[in-house]
């Protein structure tokens, strides 16, 4: 994790070290004895610049706690609507014991490599769920070929969704909602129903809440995957997803 700002060091080690009590209470010492007890600190860190690394593990470790404390308070309360969504795309097994979630974007390189894993992770556990959730963040042609997607989840079910998500997201070169049409087309869905479908509100409230709740959870690219009170950010492999899914099953 990279730090935005500095940190002055006499304010960071105190932030540290010291008790609430005493950060709260106005400094007892004159000008001249902080500047002197300044100078102390500056040059021990200058004699053991160690300390200050020591000192910027230790808060990034209280930052990793504090991050995953929130993030399991965000799993707890908004577990229905990752898991349970009726906006979703669901795949594998609809009554499976685990719940694996993809946030996704058809124009991520990343997402259209973890297309094989999620296939392989489905073929070998007849017991996985699969939630796809559109989270188009590459821009607005990400944006209509989700919103397509979306509108076209009403006419396709089982297999056939699942044909329609691979064939989009192995497109090559910009996907846009021309290009999850022409899928469309070539799988003989309705075009009108499709077009009338794109102008209902539930589209927009999908995107709404898969964004919110990527947001909430932290996950500022794609592919994101949430398993149990795991969220994995990026194209990790088949192998660490099956292992946190057996983890989730313990």
């Amino acid at each position: 994790m990279l730090f935005k700002a500095p940190i002055a060091p006499f304010a960071f080690l105190a932030a540290l070290v010291l008790p609430p009590m005493a950060l709260a209470q106005p400094t007892p010492f004159s000008p001249e004895q902080r500047e002197a007890m300044g100078g102390i600190i500056r040059e021990y860190l200058v004699r053991n610049p160690e300390v200050l690394q020591e000192a910027f593990n230790e808060l990034q470790r209280r930052q990793q706690e504090a991050e995953q404390a929130g993030r399991a308070q965000v799993l707890t309360a908004e577990r229905d609507r990752l898991e349970r969504s009726p906006r979703d795309f669901v795949l594998g097994n609809p009554q499976g014991d685990v719940t694996l979630v993809e946030f996704l974007d058809y124009n991520c390189g990343y997402c259209k490599r973890a297309v094989a894993d999620v296939k392989a992770l489905i073929k070998a556990d007849p017991k996985l769920r699969m939630v796809l959730k559109d989270f188009p963040v590459l821009g607005p042609g990400s944006v209509e070929a989700s919103r397509v997607a979306l509108a076209a989840k009403s006419q396709l079910a089982g297999e056939r969704l699942y044909v329609f998500h691979t064939k989009l997201m192995e497109k090559r070169g910009q996907v846009t909602g021309e290009t999850a049409k022409a899928v469309a087309r070539e799988m003989g869905l309705d075009l009108a129903r499709l077009e009338r479908d794109l102008q209902g509100d539930g589209i927009n409230a999908t995107l709404r809440e898969n964004m919110e709740l990527g947001q909430k959870l932290g996950i500022n690219g794609t592919p994101g995957f949430v398993v149990g009170n795991e969220v994995i950010a990026g194209a990790v492999g088949a192998e660490p997803l099956k292992q946190v899914i057996a983890n989730t099953r313990k």
